[in-house]
């Protein structure tokens, strides 16, 4: 199976370790794993600054990209999200292009999805002793519907304790560029996310977004709060590697 990464700008920049652990276990699962280096932004930030035209060029430049993929894999569902959600969208008076952009969104996934519904991959046999909790993004849950992956992926991890994060459901504030127009209110719900993730006893927070994740992160380092944060991909490698390796002892 010929699986593309969509590895996002965030991750790309700021977090490359996220797209070595996707690639990693895609491996794992018989995927032959390619990096389109024409890949951009997906247009999100231009979208959701109002510049609709600028956007609509940002996604030419994927689809084209992307276009003689089999399968795009991210790990974002933040930016999946914008690629299901908002392409048909940008090109609704433009027939040909919504047609390619349609044709993408077939084959486009964020990485619990793809690993749980085309992979068929629900128990990788990882083993990590941790107390976590998991912040749903909500651009995964409420553009992808991605609700159920990654919890049935995170209670498959042997030794995990996986405690619900209270009012999971509200955003961290992030949100891209509202964190930078709405300062004030991004910095109110963070604050107010990072005290639901201390209020869990957890010492590791999961997430599928890294911008979420930034986001948190940045609170509770400032909160000089002991919670380590880790993207979904990052807990199955790691707890792949210690399954392994006991097993190997």
């Amino acid at each position: 199976m010929r699986v593309s990464l969509f590895i996002t700008c965030l991750a790309d920049q700021l977090y490359p370790e996220v797209g070595e652990s996707v690639v990693r276990l895609l491996h794992r699962y018989g995927c032959e794993v390619d990096f389109p280096e024409a890949q951009t932004c997906c247009g999100q930030p231009a979208y959701n600054s109002g510049y609709q035209d600028e956007a609509r060029e940002v996604a030419r430049q994927f689809i084209r990209a992307f276009e003689h993929s089999d399968y795009v894999v991210s790990p974002s569902g933040s930016c999946t999200g914008m690629v299901h959600h908002y392409y048909p969208q940008l090109f609704e008076k433009e027939p040909v292009w919504q047609a390619k952009a349609e044709a993408l969104i077939g084959k486009t996934y964020e990485f619990s999805q793809f690993l749980v519904n085309v992979l068929g991959v629900k128990d990788l046999g990882a083993e990590l002793p941790v107390k976590a909790t998991y912040h749903p993004s909500c651009h995964a849950t409420r553009l992808l519907g991605v609700r159920e992956e990654p919890g049935e992926l995170l209670r498959n991890v042997k030794g995990l304790e996986l405690i619900d994060l209270p009012k999971k459901e509200d955003c961290c504030g992030f949100g891209g560029t509202f964190s930078v127009k709405m300062a004030d209110i991004s910095e109110a719900m963070v604050c107010e996310k990072a005290g639901h993730v201390c209020s869990t006893g957890a010492n590791v927070l999961i997430g599928s977004d890294m911008g979420c994740l930034m986001n948190i992160d940045g609170r509770l380092n400032k909160e000089n709060k002991p919670v380590r944060v880790m993207h979904l991909a990052q807990v199955l490698e790691e707890g792949v590697k210690r399954s392994e390796s006991k097993s190997r002892n």
